[in-house]
């Protein structure tokens, strides 16, 4: 079992120490150095190599198999932007653990790495052996919202048979990143339906999935929904994330200094929500 971490200000923590203590023999210290090089994004080679060493960490270990070391590595590798990552956390799609999987997944959707769609849409069909459930309720055998939100990022179209499917998945949070992803990868307007069925969604009794759902349509910068995320009873301040993804999506399609009619319009918005 992990110790807890001696938790250093973040203002006192060099680079260097972060790197040495990722390589030290605490493992409080350790887990917490991982978190703290991805949470400041340190643009190092040696921080890229020390986190691709912690993926096949086997010292920090929970009692039901996890590695809580790995899953912080995993998750820093994909904001380091390093693409020297790519392989290391392809293996990791393999890993036992259900959250290094889940946070592998999610960093090869940042890196952008199409290499790793044959094995991620495996991992979708539960082919990859060797791999452990969710350890809590309703233990799922594979973070399929993860993987499902990494195809329709990396714009694996060939993979659209197998994502249908789990648009009718048991749980509202798959189906949400099912329609994510199949708004990404389908020709537009038939993608608008998707959109619309995430907007839809907004209007959901839970607020973790409403929250889930802000972020989707964040991603996907879908614009019809910028008043209904407006409108939305959740925290302003993830109203605002999911505006700032769609006023993004608005300026790809601009020529600064000129906005379009839609970015005005989320802009509008979000000057309502401060």
């Amino acid at each position: 079992m992990a110790n807890e971490p001696d938790i250093q200000s973040d203002s006192l923590l060099t680079v260097e120490q972060a790197i040495a203590n990722l390589q030290g023999a605490d493992l409080g210290l350790r887990v917490y150095a991982a978190w703290w090089l991805g949470r400041f994004r340190v643009d190092a080679p040696e921080a890229i190599s020390v986190l691709i060493a912690a993926l096949e960490d086997e010292d920090d270990r929970t009692e039901v198999g996890g590695y809580p070391l790995r899953r912080n590595a995993a998750r820093a590798l994909g904001k380091l932007s390093d693409r020297r990552a790519v392989s290391a956390l392809v293996q990791a799609l393999g890993c036992s653990d259900f959250y290094v999987r889940e946070a592998a997944a999610q960093s090869l959707e940042q890196l952008g790495d199409r290499s790793c769609i044959p094995v991620l849409i495996r991992l979708l069909n539960d082919q990859v052996p060797g791999t452990l459930p969710a350890p809590e309720p309703p233990q799922l055998a594979q973070p399929f919202d993860a993987i499902l939100e990494a195809l329709g990022g990396l714009g694996a179209v060939d993979a659209i048979p197998l994502i249908v499917p789990f648009l009718d998945h048991f749980i509202p949070r798959v189906q949400y990143a099912a329609a994510r992803a199949m708004y990404q990868l389908t020709p537009s307007p038939q993608a608008n339906h998707y959109g619309d069925r995430l907007v839809k969604a907004l209007a959901n009794d839970d607020l973790q999935l409403r929250r889930a759902v802000l972020a989707d349509l964040g991603a996907i910068g879908y614009l019809p929904a910028a008043e209904t995320i407006a409108q939305t009873l959740a925290e302003n301040s993830l109203k605002l994330i999911a505006l700032k993804g769609l006023l993004e999506t608005q300026l790809q399609h601009t020529t600064p200094p000129n906005l379009s009619q839609g970015a005005i319009k989320v802009m509008t918005l979000m000057d309502e929500l401060l």
